[in-house]
């Protein structure tokens, strides 16, 4: 039996949730052991039973918002300096020889990259599809630019086109990554696509959204993975429920910031509804929202079906697929290109309705809402998409899959 490290960006909620997810799946002879470098998402970890290293440097603030930045595509300068890219490795590669680790499972920590294969460990990567180079490589319209018109088409194949090249040829990744790369004598890590592809890819969802692509070796679709927090619905949401009034749920993960959250749930106080929004995070101290608006922390969402009628999401896969698994229909405002792929994906199968952002102080937002819950047929598709879900369970597949590569020979 052998021990695996796992490496989520802990002030990632959905990156966190889908790491102790997979942990979960392993079989009980194998030892799960996490590390982090923030604190955020880590009563997640320590609460599942699992042992935790907190390493250093830990980003400031000031890092945290430029690297989301640099992820939105908002930004092009990086928070990743080569002393703490070597940092970084170091603590990394002290965590593998200490455990003896066999494996190692990353998020989007990328130091991971080259910590992983400077000590010649297998590196996987549970990872939506949005994004991978298989992904890139084969979509020819990525919506870059939204519409259906010819100029919006032609505007989009464009874009799209120059996505790819950058993504996959031009020396975009921060030049640390090569610079340590050379430093510990593994291949350097140049491009985008370079920093986000392991030596295993687990891709994270459904049989349907890989219609007309093929996946690649080195990729293996495995299927949702989403949080299952160890939590009962709060009282207050049963009883807001059982209201003569729908109730929509609000949830916005841990990448979008105060002024959409308090924009989204200003607008939502306009409807004729209930609202539960796990959006605490987000708000300082004289925020003000509408009375029917009730702010909390983390919901366990996955025990939502059967009470909330719709829901208001940022697009992250985890939200997404926790509303597609319980048969909530939804709108989604992606935040970056991965997230909007996320939505489209279902705006297209009939249970969801995509938004931009900056909708979410407008009328737009609730214009949608109310479609999602007048109009019969977002609810007939959300059930069936349920019953797609049903079953599918990719953090044990993922288990399966690093299971494989653990096994003894012969």
């Amino acid at each position: 039996m052998a021990t695996v490290l796992f490496c989520p960006v802990t002030f990632n909620l959905a990156e966190t949730t889908r790491m102790i997810e997979v942990a979960r799946a392993l079989s009980p002879g194998h030892t799960a052991v996490f590390l982090g470098y923030e604190a955020d998402y880590v009563p997640l970890i320590t609460a599942a039973g699992f042992e935790y290293h907190g390493c250093e440097p830990a980003w400031s603030q000031a890092e945290r918002d430029q690297a989301l930045r640099l992820d939105q595509g908002k930004a092009l300068r990086s928070p990743f300096t080569a002393d703490l890219v070597r940092a970084r490795v170091a603590a990394e590669r002290r965590l593998i020889r200490e455990h003896d680790a066999r494996a190692v499972v990353i998020g989007s920590n990328v130091t991971s990259l080259l910590s992983a294969r400077a000590e010649r460990v297998p590196l996987f990567y549970p990872v939506p599809f949005a994004l991978t180079r298989p992904q890139v490589q084969q979509t020819r319209r990525m919506g870059l630019v939204r519409g259906w018109g010819r100029v919006a088409r032609t505007a989009d194949l464009v874009s799209t086109a120059a996505l790819r090249w950058a993504y996959l040829h031009a020396p975009l990744a921060p030049r640390a990554f090569t610079t340590v790369a050379r430093e510990l004598g593994v291949p350097p890590l140049r491009t985008l696509g370079s920093l986000l592809e392991a030596d295993v890819n687990l891709v994270t969802v459904l049989a349907p959204e890989l219609d007309g692509y093929e996946l690649p070796a080195g990729y293996r679709r495995v299927g949702p993975i989403f949080a299952h927090l160890d939590a009962p619905v709060p009282p207050m949401v049963t009883a807001l429920a059982q209201a003569p009034q729908p109730l929509v749920y609000l949830a916005l993960g841990s990448s979008a910031d105060r002024r959409l959250a308090l924009a989204a749930a200003r607008e939502l106080g306009s409807l004729p509804v209930n609202v539960v929004a796990p959006i605490a995070h987000y708000l300082a101290d004289g925020d003000e929202v509408p009375p029917n608006v009730h702010v909390t922390g983390l919901l366990p969402a996955h025990r939502l079906g059967g009470l909330v009628d719709a829901a208001v999401l940022h697009g992250g896969q985890g939200t997404v697929q926790t509303a597609c698994a319980i048969g909530v229909p939804f709108v989604g405002m992606g935040l970056q290109p991965e997230q909007v792929w996320n939505v489209d994906v279902w705006q297209r199968r009939g249970n969801a309705l995509s938004l931009p952002p900056r909708a979410a102080g407008t009328g737009q937002l609730a214009v949608a809402v109310a479609r999602i819950l007048a109009e019969p047929s977002f609810r007939a598709a959300a059930d069936g998409v349920r019953l797609e879900c049903a079953g599918a369970d990719g953090a044990a597949a993922s288990a399966r899959a690093i299971e494989e590569v653990l096994a003894p020979p012969g």
